[in-house]
């Protein structure tokens, strides 16, 4: 062993790294530098026995051969082609020595080496060079099986690394890939095709492996070469007899199956196309997908027939003539039932998209008024499909009913896979209805009459099939029924199926009843068992909370659609609800989990629904709701009794309690209307206790952010309700809640405000002159961390809340002014905030990043001058206000910002800014007059250089009033002014 091979040998060590590994790569790399590598690595590869090394003499030479072919002598390259040929012909060239070593008797792995090295050569010296290459090569085939072996390995490395198109090329390496394939078109792949024919004759039952390795290495030349040489009688009978035979190797009839998918799918003309799947006769190969599905030639042969089937749907949207397309059709039709066995086995390719191919399916049927015999037989085929494909598989039993984190990724992924097969559904659907429905309904006779052996996998995807046929019914429909659609209506509300205790099959089915409220709602019949549905075990009272609480969210759904349904079974539902009512508020029962959107209080929305009626009489409607409210309010007064006397911690079981209480309050007084609150007293009297008692609340338990913000809630709803006679009651709640300082509590106070000003306006004057500046002064000390860029020292979401509370602050100002109540701005608690709101604003209009807050702010300006601004010269209203305008805001905002290159005049919320800005100089010229125009042409417009006719034409347009010729010709002005400055000049 020479310094060479103990070099290769120590760098192909998988111990790791050391000094003498690095000391052998650097040899060796050394060696590959040296310009008689070729002959080296040659001369090793004759005599050197050792793997390692014959595999990197290889390497080496393939690296050379790819980098340096150009710079090799023509006598180099002579020698390198004929040894290459001779080691891959099994031949020693002119070596004489008993030692000579054959590479082919080497592994698989070296032999695949040698297979790309040759390809390489093949890439430059073929046809140019070496034009004979496959004839010389097809000449030595009868040495025997190792160099048949070796022909396949250089055909199919060949293939893969300069002909196939399945892997992305370069342009120049497509032209490279053409190059060859012509010349082999015109020199020898008829002789390759002859050679591969009698290779697998000979040795079919001798040597079947070999077979395999030649049937492997066809399915690449079929897609370029001529058809006519593989699809022949010849050809075709020994490829058929090859995977009829029952006695041959598995994987021998699956590499015939793949050679026959290869020729199904050769791109051809379409007329072409029908006539060579014709030709070819494969249903004589049907049957081998009805063995076992276990098997290589199983999965081989499903590949082929869905393969077959994919062409015969496509020509038969290509094809022109109604005869080849009646041939395309009946092919396809012979060949589906094997398709439809190997989609509902799951053995369809993961190349075969079974939705597309069903939907294309589906789509030849669009537009026929009847359907054929063996058209109704695949529809009711494709049902059963989109059936068995909607099943959830029953190994997630146990995680779906827990909903653990394997069990909500199956249902994350069963929700996105269902999508399409519901799309086909629809599609069928619409194709044939009449069968579809009958399928539907046939598919839930069978849930429900085998009920004890159906697995909740199987009804719960009966269901969904009912459920999802809603999307393809019209509204008429849907609220009348036909008679099947009743039936399974009626099918649904009178079984209690084995299996609904499982979460999916009882979400299902509560979701199935709402999609047909309509329906029921028509049939009134069905109410009572509808009813009964939601409020027992199959819903509201299930032993999953999670769907208990889905139940109580859809029952009110169902209430507000059968409202008008309901006043004859109120007493009843009452009744049934009792437990329900009272686990949700009783004391220390509750989950550690905080609420969420499905949180159980929809129960109470539905009861007042109910009871919140107009047609039930005054007396029982306040009988109804005093013997919700007054208990709840004894609660809460108990706990605030105690809640004097101790602290109480934020998630204690109280306070959790408390809360869900006004949860439900809130919740139970969406059903009733404020005309109807209002017209009866003794039901307004019922919510303004309950209100006296949340206040109450706030001053108990001020720090408690979980109640407080309920508590808001709860007034929110009050006022919606109660109208002004809530006012009174303002002052005490305004006066707990102004105590907050934490900006995500200042964003719901706020709310509140803008919420009363709205609904009250001038009512509330003396109550915003008294909390405005508290609130404001809050807001203002906590914006101040946000500096001039918008950042802030926090945390993102502290910056996500300041800046929300901005915005919102903003608003306030905004509904402030445009209810007219300015004034709370300056009184003698206000006065001293004016100038840092002032400065907000003027920040605000200018630099936001959100438009509609700048147009906002704007339009806070416009109507602020509007009030604190005069036609005539003498006393200001607001002192310093009129000069704050003219300086900062008419220059700051109305010029400065807009000729910033960020003021964009194509986006629709800047063309809005700009409309305001216009019409703020418009009201500062109506209120100030010549002094504003002077102003700002000599201050503003001569800074920026404006134009004189410019300057002169906006005056003009200015005092004409006319806002449609002002925009124009303002737009221009800036333009223009742009293109001076070129977008270098600062201003503010």
């Amino acid at each position: 062993m020479d310094d060479l091979e103990k070099a290769v040998l120590i760098s192909f060590d998988a111990s790791g790294a050391t000094a003498l590994k690095s000391q052998a790569i650097a040899y060796i790399q050394q060696i590959k530098e040296n310009p008689l590598i070729c002959r080296i690595c040659i001369e090793k590869l004759f005599f050197c026995k050792l793997v390692q090394v014959q595999f990197w003499c290889l390497q080496s030479l393939h690296d050379v051969l790819s980098v340096k072919y150009s710079s090799i002598a023509p006598e180099e390259k002579s020698f390198i082609r004929k040894s290459l040929f001779s080691m891959a012909c099994y031949e020693t060239a002119n070596v004489s020595d008993d030692n000579v070593v054959r590479i082919l008797d080497a592994p698989p792995f070296v032999k695949n080496k040698l297979a790309q090295v040759f390809v390489t050569l093949i890439n430059f010296e073929y046809p140019s060079v070496w034009p004979s290459l496959f004839i010389d090569f097809i000449a030595n085939l009868g040495k025997g099986p190792i160099v048949v072996d070796m022909f396949c390995r250089i055909l199919s490395s060949l293939d893969e690394e300069l002909i196939s198109l399945e892997y992305a090329r370069k342009k120049d390496e497509i032209v490279i890939a053409g190059r060859i394939k012509d010349a082999m078109r015109a020199q020898c792949v008829g002789q390759i095709a002859n050679a591969w024919y009698n290779i697998v004759t000979m040795y079919k039952n001798v040597n079947p492996e070999l077979c395999c390795c030649v049937l492997n290495c066809m399915k690449g030349y079929v897609a370029w070469m001529d058809i006519g040489l593989i699809v022949n009688d010849v050809f075709t009978r020994l490829l058929f007899e090859l995977i009829l035979a029952e006695g041959s190797p598995d994987q021998l009839r699956a590499a015939t199956a793949d050679v026959f998918l290869a020729v199904v799918s050769k791109r051809m003309d379409p007329k072409n196309k029908i006539s060579l799947l014709h030709s070819l006769q494969l249903r004589r190969i049907f049957g081998l997908v009805m063995e076992n599905s276990d098997t290589v030639l199983f999965s081989s042969v499903a590949s082929l027939l869905t393969g077959y089937a994919s062409e015969l749907l496509e020509c038969s949207q290509s094809l022109s003539t109604e005869g080849d397309k009646e041939l395309s059709f009946e092919l396809l039709n012979e060949v589906l039932p094997s398709v439809f066995h190997i989609i509902q086995n799951n053995e369809a390719d993961s190349n075969f998209s079974i939705v597309k191919f069903l939907s294309d399916y589906v789509g030849t049927m669009k537009g026929l008024h009847v359907l054929k015999e063996v058209q109704i037989l695949h529809v009711g085929k494709i049902l059963e499909v989109i059936r068995a494909k909607i099943q959830y598989d029953p190994t997630y039993h146990d995680n779906l009913d827990i909903l653990d984190k394997i069990g909500r990724d199956e249902e994350d992924r069963m929700l996105e896979f269902r999508k399409d097969f519901f799309v086909l559904l629809r599609s069928v659907a619409r194709v044939a209805p009449d069968l579809t429905h009958m399928f539907i309904r046939n598919s839930l006779v069978r849930a429900v009459s085998s009920s004890e052996e159906s697995s909740a996998e199987e009804v719960e995807a009966s269901i969904s099939l009912v459920f999802e046929l809603g999307e393809s019914l019209s509204d008429e429909t849907m609220r009348n029924g036909n008679s099947l659609l009743q039936e399974m209506v009626q099918i649904l509300l009178s079984t209690r199926f084995p299996c609904h205790v499982s979460r999916i099959v009882a979400l299902m089915y509560l979701d199935t009843l709402t999609r047909y409220l309509k329906l029921i709602l028509e049939n009134t019949q069905y109410i009572p068992m509808a009813l009964r549905a939601f409020l027992d075990e199959r819903g509201i009272c299930h032993p999953n909370s999670v769907v208990s609480r889905r139940a109580g969210y859809l029952f009110m759904r169902a209430v507000k659609i059968l409202r008008p349904k309901l006043m004859l079974y109120t007493e009843a539902i009452l009744q049934s609800l009792q437990d329900v009512v009272t686990q949700f508020t009783k004391m220390n029962s509750l989950s550690k989990e905080l609420p969420g959107s499905e949180d159980g209080s929809h129960i109470f929305e539905a009861i007042g629904l109910l009871i919140g009626m107009e047609e039930l009489p005054p007396e029982k409607q306040y009988n109804y709701l005093s013997s919700l409210l007054t208990p709840l309010g004894q609660q809460v007064e108990k706990i605030i009794v105690n809640g004097k006397s101790q602290n109480y911690e934020e998630l204690s079981p109280d306070i959790r309690c408390v809360h869900q209480i006004i949860v439900a309050v809130i919740a139970l007084s969406k059903g009733f209307s404020p005309k109807l609150v209002i017209a009866r007293p003794t039901i307004n009297l019922l919510f303004k206790q309950a209100l006296e008692i949340f206040l109450e609340v706030l001053v108990v338990f001020p720090k408690v952010e979980l109640v407080r913000s309920k508590v808001t809630s709860f007034i929110h709803r009050m006022v919606e309700i109660l109208g002004v006679s809530v006012l009174s009651y303002l002052p005490k709640a305004l006066e707990q809640l102004v105590t907050v300082s934490e900006p995500k509590d200042l964003v719901g106070l706020l709310v509140l405000l803008n919420q009363l000003i709205c609904k009250f306006g001038a009512a509330i004057h003396g109550m915003l002159e008294e909390v405005y500046p508290v609130i404001a002064s809050k807001v203002l000390i906590a914006l101040q961390k946000i500096d001039n860029q918008g950042g802030s020292s926090g945390c993102p979401e502290e910056i996500r809340e300041l800046q929300e509370l901005q915005k919102l602050f903003i608003t306030f100002l905004h509904v402030i002014v445009t209810h007219n109540l300015s004034s709370v701005f300056i009184t003698s608690k206000s006065s001293h905030l004016l100038e840092s709101m002032m400065q907000l604003l003027l920040y605000s209009c200018c630099n936001h990043k959100d438009i509609p807050v700048r147009r906002a702010c704007v339009q806070i300006f416009i109507q602020l001058i509007k009030d604190w601004c005069t036609d005539h010269s003498g006393k200001e209203k607001v002192p310093g206000f009129q000069n704050f305008v003219l300086e900062a805001f008419a220059l700051n905002c109305c010029l400065y910002s807009v000729l910033d290159k960020s003021f964009d005049f194509h986006d629709a919320n800047t063309l809005s800014l700009f409309g305001e800005i216009l019409t703020a100089q418009m009201v500062m010229y109506e209120k100030l007059s010549n002094v504003f125009l002077l102003h700002f042409v000599s201050k503003g417009l001569s800074n920026v250089h404006c134009p004189r006719d410019f300057s002169e034409e906006y005056c003009l347009k200015l005092q004409g009033n006319d806002v449609k010729s002002l925009k124009s010709v303002y737009q221009s002005l800036i333009e223009n002014v742009r293109l001076q400055q070129n977008g270098s000049l600062v201003f503010r």
